[in-house]
């Protein structure tokens, strides 16, 4: 664990392509996609939240805090960071990284945290983004506390929707992770991809 660091959990989504459910809720291997990803974060950061709009009331079994986007129309992940943000400012002014983690990921490495801040610290960064494949992560990685943009900065005045796009304007690096026996940052969007996830921890076991 690190004790620096806060994570904030992504819930904020809208799921079209899984018919408009509440993504975060569905079942997956006898728990939730939420509680799952609370367990993989959990153990990482000193504090975890979840970034959800809508009634928070539907996490209040999780004991967890709920900040919601700091501006309205799902704008997308970049919202999420800032609320983010906003709460450890608030709440753990002494922290010095905040995680960010999707919940639509069940199999993402338990050891992020760990290793993206040990390589944003060797590079001087402000930013360490997983990559695995052939691809890149920007929703999970590590943003250190001197970043101060502001939500109306970067969502209002700048625009800004894309991750790479905020990402790009910060000295940033990249951790690759192993994709053997699977990419640990495959996302659930349909339910064929939720049903291929269930027969992957049948086949692995609880935590895949």
């Amino acid at each position: 664990m690190i004790r620096d660091a806060v994570g904030v959990i992504l819930a904020g989504g809208q799921a079209r392509r899984m018919g408009g459910v509440d993504k975060a809720l569905l079942p997956l291997g006898g728990t939730t996609l939420i509680e799952r990803a609370i367990a993989r974060a959990s153990v990482q950061v000193a504090d975890l939240i979840i970034n959800a709009n809508g009634d928070p009331k539907r996490f209040a079994h999780l004991g967890l805090p709920v900040v919601a986007d700091p501006v309205g129309g799902f704008v997308g992940p970049i919202a999420g960071i800032l609320a983010g943000f906003a709460w450890m400012r608030s709440e753990r002014p002494k922290a010095r990284w905040l995680a960010s983690f999707a919940c639509d990921c069940p199999f993402f490495p338990m050891d992020m945290v760990q290793r993206l801040i040990a390589k944003a610290q060797s590079e001087r960064a402000r930013v360490a983004v997983a990559e695995s494949g052939s691809q890149h992560h920007p929703v999970f990685a590590v943003w250190s506390a001197d970043i101060t943009a502001s939500p109306e900065e970067i969502l209002v005045k700048q625009g800004l929707r894309k991750m790479d796009d905020f990402v790009a304007t910060l000295p940033n690096v990249r951790v690759r992770f192993d994709t053997d026996p699977i990419d640990p940052f495959v996302n659930i969007n349909t339910p064929e991809e939720l049903a291929h996830a269930e027969d992957y921890i049948v086949e692995q076991g609880a935590m895949g």
